[in-house]
């Protein structure tokens, strides 16, 4: 996955981050986000097509839903937050 994730954009890291704030919120696994709520919420469109290259996602309408890969990625962004707040 390393390799995968080196220099990953901040709009790209955007997208995981918006499914880590719900996670961590709902306290439960996110396996897809909305891309565009029609509500105000829309995912940068450079960060998705990025991540869709890099093999961590897929859309399907208005849903980004993520790889194995993008999953994992995910819960290792989780595991460094809660490392950084002690927990």
């Amino acid at each position: 996955m390393a390799e995968l994730t080196v220099g990953l954009s901040d709009k790209a890291l955007s997208v995981f981050v918006f499914a880590a704030y719900h996670e961590l919120v709902s306290g439960q696994k996110v396996a897809s986000v909305i891309r565009r709520d029609h509500a105000g919420h829309v995912a940068d469109p450079e960060g998705v097509v990025e991540l869709e290259r890099r093999g961590f996602i897929t859309q399907n309408g208005d849903f980004l839903h993520f790889s194995a890969e993008g999953e994992r990625f995910l819960e290792a962004l989780l595991v460094a937050i809660r490392q950084q707040a002690e927990r």
